[in-house]
């Protein structure tokens, strides 16, 4: 790992019902191959569609590889476009995995608030992104599946630095090189817009570290 370079982790699905070769995989291996931009590092890391397993995969990737985000990539059947996602879910998750299983309580993190929203403001993003000419969506749904699931998950161990792109399963953007070249400047959209929130947090920390250090004084 070049300590040089930011981390980014961008992941994909694996093969679940009739998706036997997943998009969102193909995409994220297609986003590696293209890349971020010269000061990124971006790995990726495939997801199974099961509860428990994509877990695992979450817990190596959040303590082993401190990533300044983990980018998600899953799919939306019947869309026909990409859609950004603002917010995870905890609870509600009924539909079993590919294992068969599905989670104790139907939860994602006992104790753990009902959603949590990442720290990249999506509609926001959407706007911009719209200017520029693309067609993206804005949503507050991810689905209550494993993406709704992992992006909860991440959400919260990454203290919301994780973002949700859904991206069509069929269609003429499907499995396309225009699809990794829309989601590349996407995702660079959306790292600017983190670095800009990251600034601001560390400046408020700083200065709150100033004020509380003038007081004992």
């Amino acid at each position: 790992m070049d300590c040089t370079r930011e981390v980014v982790v961008v992941t994909g699905f694996g093969p679940f019902r009739q998706y036997v070769v997943n998009p969102s995989w193909e995409a994220a291996k297609g986003l590696k191959m293209l890349g971020l931009g010269v000061s990124i590092e971006v790995y990726i890391k495939e997801i199974p569609v099961c509860y428990a397993k994509s877990q695992q995969v979450l817990d190596d990737i959040w303590q082993k590889m401190n990533p300044k985000v983990v980018i998600h990539l899953g799919i939306a059947p019947g869309t026909k476009g990409i859609t950004l996602e603002q917010t995870g879910k905890n609870h509600c998750y009924k539909d079993r995995d590919v294992c068969g299983l599905y989670p104790g309580n139907h939860c994602c993190i006992e104790g753990g608030p009902e959603r949590l929203d990442s720290i990249v403001d999506m509609r926001f993003l959407s706007k911009q992104l719209k200017t520029m000419g693309f067609d993206v969506i804005y949503s507050r749904d991810a689905g209550r599946y494993l993406c709704d699931f992992v992006y909860y998950y991440s959400l919260y161990h990454g203290r919301g630095k994780a973002a949700l792109i859904h991206v069509p399963a069929t269609g003429s953007l499907s499995g396309s090189d225009r699809l990794v070249s829309q989601l590349q400047t996407i995702i660079q959209v959306l790292l600017q817009q983190l670095g800009t929130v990251l600034d601001m947090r560390d400046a408020q920390r700083k200065k709150k570290i100033h004020e509380n250090s003038s007081d004992i004084h």
